[in-house]
């Protein structure tokens, strides 16, 4: 889920594709304002951070803000839109007319986004066994209630009458409205539940599933905590980031430390997106040039590592891994102030108009954090908690991919499987598969391919 208004002004940008001396702890100077409440008296990793200033059940942003992600309590009629220029004063009103933070793709395209997703569901599932359905993340419900409503309409009888649909949802007050949502249909209720738990934590899951189902995330992993490591020049070794609450007057202020590489998840991404082996492939005459060049010229390194997709996608394989997987999110985000490799936007809503923060250490709670997905690298990441990346290092090994994956553009894939029609206005623009050019989904399928 995500949180950004979005003003006549910059909704078209959103939409369109377009870093001093180490020592062992060292305090970076980005600083910010912050109450002990998140950070106590030891430092935290970066990621641990993000994830309270998001999700703690006191202070955290999606639990504090009930209506972070909103309902429209009406359809959008594209048909009856004349184009472009209405449908941004449409939305802006929208925006402007409420506190609600966010609507997601899902709720402004309703009922036809879900639609799509439920037809590719429909085609790839295997029918002949009783049809279930995770969505980790699902806001409103209102996702669900569309893949629902499609399959009672769509499919044989008896893959509605036994199909499950179980909402993982980490917000109290969004797995309500979930609630809330899916119960607009009385039938729904008793194939639909919602489970308030994290799903990175792998004892929610309890014993592996052996059966086939499917996982849903969208707009979930550009809020999933992520890790920071940083160099302090071109050649330099990565540090991981810490964060630490500091005494500054009679003002509480964050500050970041600098520690050798020891967290096995931030290993472990670092092994995944390779980013030591074309350092490792140089020749000892380049690096000592680079060496010496980085002294001259020091340029600090910052990246940004999606440990919490690592950990996700970890349980996931582990409890389910007959799975099937259908991911959406935003593979680039515009004006990003925030200095590194897929660095977030964090943004706030104040007065029906959002602002952007230049450090993620300005998060008080107030504030969404959202990364851009690399879906090559979710790919990877998929791939590597499948096993089958790490058997590729051994040569020796025979075996085929466990996944057969494939990453489509969001107007590619609503081509596929939606109703393009539908999100059509009186001039012929379309702002699903017009705007979202910095969208993509991602789909994942089990295969017994070992050759």
């Amino acid at each position: 889920m995500l949180s950004r208004s979005l003003s006549v002004k910059t909704l078209p940008l959103l939409f369109a594709k377009p870093k001093a001396n180490p020592c062992d702890l060292w305090a970076f100077p980005f600083q910010a304002l912050f109450s002990t409440h998140i950070v106590g008296d030891k430092p935290v990793l970066v990621r641990d951070f993000i994830h309270s200033a998001l999700y703690d059940p006191r202070h955290g942003y999606f639990s504090q803000r009930s209506r972070s992600v909103g309902v429209l309590q009406k359809a959008i009629k594209f048909n009856q839109i004349e184009g472009r220029k209405a449908y941004m004063k449409y939305l802006d009103k929208i925006y402007k007319g409420s506190e609600i933070s966010w609507f997601t793709p899902a709720e402004i395209f309703k009922p036809w986004y879900a639609h799509g997703i439920a037809e590719a569901i429909m085609r790839t599932a295997n029918l002949s066994v009783p049809l279930k359905i995770y969505e980790i993340g699902g806001g409103s419900g209102t996702c669900a209630k569309g893949i629902m409503d499609y399959i009672l309409l769509n499919a044989p009888p008896r893959v509605y009458n036994n199909m499950t649909y179980v909402s993982v949802e980490i917000s109290p007050s969004l797995a309500e409205l979930q609630r809330e949502t899916v119960g607009e249909v009385r039938s729904h209720l008793s194939k639909f539940r919602v489970e308030c738990r994290d799903a990175a934590d792998r004892k929610g899951w309890g014993d592996v599933e052996q059966e086939p189902c499917w996982v849903i995330m969208l707009e979930v992993l550009d809020n999933l905590p992520h890790d920071l490591i940083y160099s302090e020049n071109q050649v330099a070794p990565w540090k991981e980031v810490w964060v630490e609450s500091q005494q500054d007057g009679d003002r509480e202020t964050l500050s970041e430390l600098f520690k050798p590489l020891q967290d096995s998840l931030i290993k472990q991404c670092i092994e995944i997106i390779d980013l030591d082996k074309k350092h490792d492939s140089q020749s000892s005459a380049l690096l000592k040039a680079k060496g010496v060049w980085s002294k001259v010229f020091p340029k600090p390194r910052r990246s940004w590592l999606p440990t919490g997709c690592l950990k996700l996608l970890k349980v996931l394989h582990g409890a389910l891994p007959k799975m099937s997987l259908i991911a959406s999110d935003f593979s680039y985000l515009p004006d990003v102030r925030i200095l590194g490799e897929r660095a977030p936007l964090v943004s706030t809503k104040k007065d029906g108009s959002s602002s952007d923060y230049s450090s993620y250490l300005d998060a008080k709670g107030d504030a969404d954090i959202f990364f851009p997905t690399e879906f090559w690298l979710l790919e990877r990441i998929d791939h590597y908690c499948s096993g089958w990346l790490k058997l590729q290092k051994d040569i020796s090994s025979k075996e085929g991919k466990k996944r057969r994956t494939i990453i489509l553009d969001t107007s590619s894939f609503m081509e596929e499987f939606g109703l393009p029609s539908r999100t059509r206005t009186k001039d012929g623009y379309n702002p699903l598969l017009d705007d979202f050019k910095n969208t993509k989904f991602y789909l994942s399928v089990p295969t017994h391919n070992t050759t």
